[in-house]
């Protein structure tokens, strides 16, 4: 039977910042209607898809976008009208065609995604698959896989009024046997530190993502935190739940391509950030670093993932979900691992490519969420359905966050869905490998 699309609505919803952002139907041939939503960042790339607000200082202080939805209902719902429903990259590609530029920026890659979404889930809907089984067979991948959750704990920068200098210190499940132990391990380890901090008259006020925000000078100070919280959650720091740092360098730039750490009192070049990257991790247990450089020093990526090593090193705003620059990192050997946000590339074709080239390449995927949440949970499908091996959702707080986690719990009940494990963290075996070493020297 043939599934074609009747009917495209756009709308102006309210993300988890209060801030505006798009929903759309899209209704098909059978009744089904998939609905979605789409998030925006606080810590953008200069190169991901172009974001439409309205500019409308009296309404929403510009941030509407109400000009992005007028472009769902006016132009792509009847240019789509009566085209086949599950041919996904058809209709991405008449999308992108309709915009025609590089990204987005006419008719707002928000509008393009949210009909994107909407009417892949629409699609699943009309042939009685879950979406994580729709989006798999898209991404030709048969065997789906519950996704190691790396799980915001403090959080500084952008997400939190620039408290701290680096963005994110995240916690990641090392030991867990399934995603259900690994999800209430990272709740153990949130609830020790908010305890620690409170302990200690810190704030425990809440970031964009759920975190807390102790605003700490500097970064050392929230990794010792990162390291108590763990051991009083009754686990053993970089052998059950090891820490990542999301650094958002390129938010951070200042004069002549400096890194301005106000909060620490330091100006670096990427030399100095390389050495002062590699100087956590040889102390601290830490086995992922996003965005250690800025979104242009290529050459400083080589430099910094040779020099960490069996460290995995994550290009966000280097890539921007986008597979020619992901194809450019391959290139000159920056980062071994790709994060994945569907608004940085604006359509799911387009993000499953990327995700297809960063497998090929044996680059780790971790997909992510944005600072500007809503209650959608299509993420969850999507790591799920392209065996995508890590998630990055935000804290374990707030209601837009909770959704995402609660979906892959309700996932996990399929006793055939296997669980990642630690060993799809980048640079997992050769760190294996290298501790087998220590342990024999020994």
């Amino acid at each position: 039977m043939t599934i074609v699309i009747e009917a495209v609505k756009g709308r102006e919803i309210l993300d988890s910042r209060g801030r505006p952002t798009i929903e759309v139907d899209v209704a098909i041939s059978g009744g089904f209607v998939g609905t979605a939503s789409v998030p925006s960042g606080a810590s953008t790339s200069r190169s991901e898809a172009c974001e439409l607000r309205d500019g409308e200082p009296t309404r929403f202080f510009g941030r509407g976008v109400a000009q992005a939805a007028a472009h769902v209902n006016e132009i792509i719902g009847p240019t789509l009208y009566g085209q086949p429903a599950d041919a996904q990259r058809t209709i991405d590609d008449r999308m992108r065609e309709l915009d025609g530029t590089a990204h987005l920026g006419r008719l707002g890659a928000n509008a393009i995604l949210g009909v994107s979404l909407a009417a892949c889930r629409a699609a699943a809907l009309a042939r009685g698959l879950p979406l994580y089984r729709h989006i798999g067979d898209l991404a030709a991948v048969s065997t789906p896989l519950l996704p190691v959750p790396m799980v915001n704990i403090l959080s500084g920068g952008l997400h939190a009024g620039r408290g701290m200098d680096v963005q994110d210190f995240l916690a990641v499940p090392l030991s867990a046997p399934d995603y259900p132990t690994a999800l209430h391990d990272m709740i153990r380890v949130r609830a020790a530190a908010e305890d620690l901090a409170r302990t200690e008259g810190m704030p425990t006020l809440l970031a964009d993502e759920g975190g807390l925000s102790p605003g700490y000078a500097r970064a050392e100070q929230a990794l010792d935190l990162m390291v108590r919280a763990i051991e009083a959650a009754g686990f053993e720091p970089g052998s059950d739940i090891a820490i990542a740092l999301d650094i958002a360098a390129t938010s951070l730039l200042g004069e002549a391509d400096s890194y301005a750490l106000r909060r620490s009192g330091l100006a670096l070049d990427s030399a100095d950030m390389i050495d002062l990257i590699a100087s956590w991790v040889g102390r601290y247990p830490i086995v992922s670093v996003e965005d250690g450089l800025h979104d242009e020093d290529w050459q400083g990526w080589s430099e910094l993932t040779q020099r960490l090593g069996d460290i995995q090193v994550i290009g966000d705003d280097l890539f921007a979900t986008s597979p020619a620059r992901l194809a450019r990192g391959v290139g000159v050997g920056a980062a071994n691992a790709v994060l994945i946000k569907l608004n940085q590339n604006g359509t799911l074709s387009g993000t499953l490519d990327a995700v297809a080239l960063a497998r090929q390449h044996g680059y780790a995927t971790v997909i992510s969420a944005r600072s500007g949440e809503t209650s959608d949970s299509f993420m969850s499908d999507l790591a799920v359905g392209t065996a995508g091996g890590q998630i990055k959702i935000g804290s374990v707080r707030n209601s837009e966050r909770l959704e995402k986690y609660n979906q892959l719990l309700r996932i996990a009940e399929r006793e055939t869905i296997g669980y990642a494990g630690s060993a799809v963290l980048a640079g997992a075996q050769q760190r294996g490998r290298n501790k087998d070493d220590r342990r024999a020297a020994s």
